[in-house]
């Protein structure tokens, strides 16, 4: 019998490409997730059922307990960007995170992988970066030999990055961000994947690996690198830190006069993230580390951002019938 994952938020941006990973070097892959029905879409990745997706509450004992029995390695790929609800960030990225580690120990799980994020920090200003080093801390009480993956901004298909801002290019001719300067070091998330893979393999050794691409930008200069993918000229407005977070505050006050129906752009928590570079640290374990050659975003964004071009996927005819000769 083939040996068995349990791959927490499987159905994610990033989980989806490590369940098909797993699922292609031979392994059975539970996908546990808050709503099977809506991530059916992953058991075509192996052969009939090899890949199944599995309810599961990671707050709730029982219910970790129930997608980790008879399982040989544990992935936790959840994370959020709610500060508030029930699956806030301390519920999810702290105790989550801790909850999942404790109960693969007691259930015998021999590998731990868990994804953390560049930046995690005990002391940051950031409820998002703070939960996140809460969960390692809590993941490596219970799993010492844990591989943790602390990756940059995922870029690819689907992505909710380089996706979002272009498909404000379609609606606006100003595109407003806010850390203009800060830096980051955007990671193709199959990239990130793979060296999941190899953690949950026994092909990594334990400890923290910060996972950032080949190319280190502001985000100014992303910005600019989409919009010449994308064949679009647009004013880039870098919004003060102090008017962002004034909007931040009034989006949660309509958020929570309208019982959360209405979500604002951007949180206060994500206005203090952006003052803080997203790169990896000089001295830090990451991709080479692991013998994976990151891809670049040259390399990758136009594959999926060209339906963002004014011709879409016309854009490339029509640029070479103009240099044709008459």
């Amino acid at each position: 019998m083939s040996n068995l994952v349990t791959i927490f938020g499987g159905s994610g941006f990033l989980g989806r490409y490590i369940a098909r990973r797993m699922a292609k070097e031979g392994w059975r892959v539970r996908v546990a997730v808050r709503r099977p029905n809506e991530a059916m879409f992953v058991k075509p990745y192996g052969v009939v059922g090899q890949v199944e997706p599995v309810f599961c509450n990671i707050r709730d004992d029982d219910s970790v307990r129930a997608v980790v029995h008879g399982a040989d390695v544990a992935i936790n790929c959840v994370g959020t960007f709610d500060a508030f609800g029930k699956n806030n960030f301390d519920a999810v990225q702290s105790e989550g995170a801790e909850r999942i580690a404790r109960i693969a120990a007691e259930e015998g799980v021999a590998r731990m992988v868990h994804v953390s994020a560049i930046g995690a920090n005990a002391e940051a200003e950031s409820d998002y970066a703070r939960t996140k080093a809460e969960g390692e801390a809590g993941v490596l009480v219970h799993m010492p030999g844990a591989v943790i993956l602390r990756p940059s901004i995922l870029f690819g298909q689907d992505d909710n990055f380089f996706n979002r801002f272009a498909g404000m290019t379609t609606i606006s001719p100003i595109l407003p961000i806010v850390g203009g300067d800060t830096r980051f070091q955007p990671a193709h998330v199959d990239d990130v994947a793979e060296a999941a893979v190899k953690g949950a393999l026994g092909e990594a050794a334990p400890g923290v690996y910060e996972l950032g691409g080949p190319d280190v930008n502001t985000f100014r200069e992303l910005m600019r690198q989409m919009l010449g993918v994308i064949r679009r000229r647009r004013l880039i407005f870098n919004m003060p830190f102090w008017m962002a977070g004034l909007m931040a505050r009034i989006f949660r006050i309509g958020e929570v006069i309208s019982l959360g129906l209405v979500k604002g752009p951007i949180t206060k928590d994500q206005v203090l993230s952006l003052k803080v570079d997203n790169v990896v640290p000089e001295d830090a374990k990451g991709f080479a580390d692991l013998g994976i050659k990151p891809q670049s975003m040259e390399a990758i964004l136009p594959d999926y951002l060209w339906r963002f071009r004014p011709s879409g996927q016309y854009a490339a005819i029509k640029e070479s019938a103009r240099n044709l000769n008459t």
